[in-house]
């Protein structure tokens, strides 16, 4: 899909800080971004760069120092938790390295079970998490659970599940980590054609060289800041 013009996710200036030991580490020294709705980008770099703590400032899961961080023109540090808690619940879809699937739980059921957290009837929310699942390719698998699936198929059930609520963006953060690299490849392409077919703006924090490659804007970060972007203009 091409991406609108008007930024999805931005974020003016941030800055976010931890405490290690006695010390303090910036983990991101003034970041300035902006994602468009519709767009699929990778955010690069070493680890300890800000990667992930970058996702988790546009996922409304932890929060900046200084600076902002909007979401839809809203001002996440400005909403209080309850909002924060129905926009991520409704609005953002989120990916991991680690799948996070609910082991006793079928396919079928951990994909429905963020429309069972916002109150979707059973029926409603099976018809949709089962429609999802056809389109990561996993229609005949709705009733296997987690240690019956492969890596690669876990982690379509995750992807379904970030997706059956049809966000407006999913952060995906090493989405391809646990996976060998002709997997990896497929989980891309997956990707790339959900982007195309749902509009969804993706946002994936990675290090596979193959998966940076192969998607049209890479963000790189070092030390915290922002060294590099094919999306931004000279």
């Amino acid at each position: 899909m091409t991406p609108s013009s008007a930024p999805l996710l931005r974020t003016e200036g941030v800055v976010r800080r931890y405490r290690s030991g006695a010390s303090e580490v910036t983990a991101l020294a003034g970041v300035d971004l902006e994602i468009a709705a519709g767009e699929i980008a990778v955010v690069a770099g070493p680890s300890g760069s800000g990667k992930s703590t970058l996702l988790h400032l546009l996922g409304a899961l932890d929060a900046a120092d200084a600076g902002r961080v909007l979401f839809e023109g809203a001002d996440l540090g400005a909403l209080a938790e309850r909002q924060r808690t129905l926009l991520r619940r409704r609005r953002l879809g989120f990916v991991f390295q680690a799948f996070h699937l609910v082991p006793v739980l079928s396919a079928l059921e951990n994909v429905e079970y963020p429309l069972l957290l916002d109150g979707v009837g059973r029926a409603e929310r099976r018809r949709r998490a089962a429609e999802m699942l056809d389109a990561v390719g996993l229609a005949a698998r709705l009733g296997h659970r987690p240690d019956r699936l492969s890596g690669g198929e876990r982690q379509r059930v995750a992807i379904a599940r970030a997706l059956v609520h049809r966000p407006a963006a999913v952060l995906a953060d090493e989405p391809t980590g646990n996976l060998d690299s002709r997997t990896a490849g497929a989980v891309l392409d997956l990707l790339a054609d959900l982007n195309r077919s749902l509009g969804t703006t993706f946002l994936i924090a990675t290090h596979d060289a193959a998966l940076i490659a192969r998607t049209p804007r890479r963000i790189v970060l070092a030390d915290g800041r922002i060294v590099a972007d094919s999306g931004r203009a000279a």
